[in-house]
C-alpha cells in the first residue's frame, strides 16, 4: 500500500530527510491552496501537511481517507479544530522545533527598539552623526519585560532576556507558578496592573478566544510612553487598530510585529506608515536551521500516524487517539 500525502508548502529538505527512500509514501505538493481546489482532491490523501492556508470544515467533510493533519508550525488558527475532533482525525504541531528561533527573533526586536537601529540606519544614511545624541538609545540591561506566555517559547525566552539583564516577568494562568520561578523570573497573576511598570511587553501565546486582542487600546493607554511591544505570536492579539493609534499619537514609543491579521500583509497596511515599528513577514519562525526541523518533524508525525506510534505531546486534539 502506498500513502499519499498532500503537501500544501515546498518540499524541504527537512521534509525530504524522512520522506525520501520510502517507496511506501507519495508526496504530492500542491500550489493552488483555495478551498474549492482542495475540496476537488482531499478525498484522494491519507495525510496533509499544512502551511498557513485554511483547512476548514468543508475540506475536512471531504477527506475520507484522511488519518492525520500535520502543521509545518506550531500556530493552528487557520485549522478546524472541533472539524478534525468530529472526524477523529489527529492534528500534529512541531513541538520545539522552532521555539528557539522565535525567541530570539523576540529579543532581536527588543534590541533593535531600544538601540534605535532603525532610526539611526535611516538618519545615518542623510548624514545626521547627530543623531545618537537627539535620541539616544538605551540598554537592556536593567529594563523590565513582560512575557505573556510561558509555553515552548516563552520558556526560552526567559533565560534570554535574563541574560541580558533585565528583570523579566511572566504572565500565564496555566502553567505551574513555581516553574516561572525556577526558570528565573517572576510569575505575574494580573498583568494589566503592571502595564505602567514595564519597559516591553512581549506577546508570547496561543491565539483563542481568550486572547484574540487583548492588548487593546486600554492597555497600550496605560503602558508609559517609553515602552515597547513586541509580537511574534500570532495577528491581532495586539489589536492592530489600537496598535497603529497608539504609536501614531506616541502613546508607546515603538512596536515590533511579526504577525498580521491579513497575510501576506500588501504594501497598503496602515502600520508601515509609521516609522516607529520594526516589521517581518511572520517570519519569527523561520530560519535555515528551524525549517529544517520543522519539516522534518511534520513529516516524522506523518510516518508516525502512518506506523501507528504517534506522540501524543505532538497533538492538539488528543481525544482522537483514544
Amino acid at each position: 500500500m502506498t500513502w499519499r500525502v498532500m503537501l500544501q508548502m515546498p518540499y524541504t529538505a527537512g521534509l525530504k530527510s524522512v520522506f525520501e527512500g520510502r517507496d511506501d509514501i507519495a508526496v504530492e505538493r500542491f500550489t493552488e491552496l483555495t478551498e474549492d481546489n482542495i475540496l476537488q482532491h482531499i478525498a484522494n490523501y491519507d495525510a496533509a501537511i499544512l502551511g498557513v492556508a485554511p483547512f476548514t470544515r468543508r475540506i475536512i467533510g471531504n477527506a475520507e481517507r484522511l488519518k492525520i493533519v500535520a502543521r509545518h508550525g506550531v500556530g493552528y488558527d487557520a485549522v478546524d479544530v472541533p472539524a478534525l475532533t468530529e472526524a477523529g482525525v489527529p492534528l500534529a504541531v512541531v513541538g520545539t522545533a522552532n521555539s528557539v528561533t522565535v525567541a530570539e527573533h523576540s529579543l532581536f526586536f527588543m534590541m533593535a527598539l531600544a538601540k534605535r537601529a532603525l532610526l539611526y540606519d535611516r538618519e545615518l544614511r542623510k548624514g545626521n552623526w547627530d543623531i545618537r545624541f537627539q535620541t539616544p538609545a538605551y540598554d537592556l540591561a536593567g529594563r523590565t519585560v513582560l512575557i505573556l506566555g510561558f509555553g515552548r517559547i516563552g520558556r526560552r525566552l526567559v533565560p534570554r532576556c535574563a541574560a541580558m539583564g533585565m528583570n523579566v516577568l511572566v504572565h500565564d494562568p496555566y502553567v505551574i507558578q513555581d516553574a516561572i520561578t525556577t526558570a528565573g523570573a517572576t510569575p505575574v497573576e494580573d498583568w494589566r496592573a503592571m502595564l505602567p511598570e514595564i519597559d516591553f511587553l512581549s506577546v508570547n501565546c496561543p491565539k483563542n478566544e481568550e486572547t484574540d486582542g487583548m492588548v487593546g487600546a486600554a492597555e497600550l493607554s496605560a503602558m508609559k510612553p517609553t515602552a515597547f511591544v513586541v509580537n511574534t505570536a500570532r495577528g491581532n492579539i495586539v489589536e492592530e487598530k489600537a496598535l497603529y493609534d497608539a504609536l501614531k499619537r506616541r502613546v508607546i514609543a515603538g512596536a515590533g510585529i511579526d504577525p498580521f491579521v491579513v497575510e501576506p500583509a500588501t504594501a497598503d497596511e496602515p502600520l508601515f506608515e509609521l516609522d516607529n515599528i520594526i516589521v517581518s513577514p511572520h517570519s519569527a519562525g523561520v530560519s535555515e536551521e528551524s525549517m529544517f526541523r520543522m519539516g522534518a518533524a511534520a513529516a516524522q508525525n506523518v510516518v508516525d500516524c502512518f506506523e501507528g506510534r504517534l506522540d501524543p505531546d505532538n497533538v492538539i486534539n488528543r481525544e482522537v487517539l483514544g
